[in-house]
């Protein structure tokens, strides 16, 4: 096919030797499998901020880190620079993550260089060397859904101790390959001690996980991995050795309840009151 301008000079550097095809056009890049060598890869072409529509941006870079104060003002008074600077740190953010979560143990593509907004990496691929499908693709048996969520609750958890939220994680950016799943698309990755929003988008992704696979398990429906996953991190006791169970008991659960009953309590006095002043003014009135 006809080489995009944006992978032109990887071509030129000799990093990519061909482009093979389009594999997918994303919210915020452009997927193309590439031959580099004899390995078939993929490079993703980050697309432009202007041309981005990936909502609520701002919501997941939230505590990423800056190389200076002069970035961060810039970034603050949203000046071109601050633009730019936003712009490298969004284009980066990804193979950052991928890199720190490969050497945590979770099952992502390996990558190889980030030049220019475009990222060369692995190209999951099935036994047949095609692209390995999607999960939204894949179904399951009661006992393979089962196993499987219990692999992808493990690499969440990984990924929690290693400080990283996938942010934006359903069955539509894992891809199922021979050996299980693998987690893809990070580029909005949070920071989990850093982001106000990490608690919700931490449950966020854990649980649609969790709706997934229990459309082959419903057991799993009942599991709460999210809570307790979090509630052992808040506590600084997540560790990648943990044992998960999917229970919780949640205490501020618990303490809503008994406050709705204190409150029904309170009412049932007052009308209680009511009633004993009523009765007492049609006494007076005898």
């Amino acid at each position: 096919m006809k080489i995009p301008k944006r992978l032109q000079p990887l071509v030129d550097d000799g990093l990519i030797d061909e482009v093979l095809s389009r594999l997918m056009s994303g919210k915020e890049a452009d997927v193309f499998v590439v031959r580099c060598g004899e390995h078939v890869r993929c490079a993703k072409v980050y697309k432009d901020a202007v041309k981005r529509s990936f909502k609520k941006a701002a919501q997941y870079q939230e505590g990423r880190k800056v190389r200076g104060g002069r970035q961060a003002r810039a970034m603050g008074k949203r000046s071109s620079y601050g633009r730019q600077i936003e712009e490298e740190i969004w284009q980066t953010a990804e193979v950052d993550a991928l890199s720190r979560l490969n050497e945590a143990g979770v099952r992502v593509p390996d990558t190889y260089c980030c030049i220019d907004g475009v990222l060369l990496m692995e190209l999951v691929s099935d036994e047949h060397g095609d692209v390995a499908p999607q999960l939204g693709h894949v179904s399951f048996s009661k006992e393979d859904a089962i196993e499987q969520h219990k692999i992808m609750m493990h690499n969440i958890m990984l990924m929690l101790c290693a400080g990283i939220i996938h942010g934006d994680l359903s069955e539509f950016n894992v891809l199922v390959d021979n050996n299980g799943p693998v987690i893809i698309d990070l580029p909005q990755a949070v920071n989990a001690s850093a982001n106000n929003n990490a608690e919700a988008m931490f449950a966020r992704d854990v649980n649609n996980i969790r709706r997934y696979y229990g459309e082959f398990a419903p057991e799993l429906l009942n599991t709460n991995y999210a809570k307790e996953m979090w509630a052992l991190f808040e506590e600084a006791n997540l560790t990648p050795n943990s044992v998960l169970t999917g229970e919780f008991e949640d205490d501020s659960e618990d303490a809503d309840v008994d406050a709705i009953l204190e409150e029904i309590q309170a009412a049932a006095d007052e009308e209680q009151e009511r009633l004993a002043r009523i009765n007492f003014s049609d006494d007076d009135n005898l």
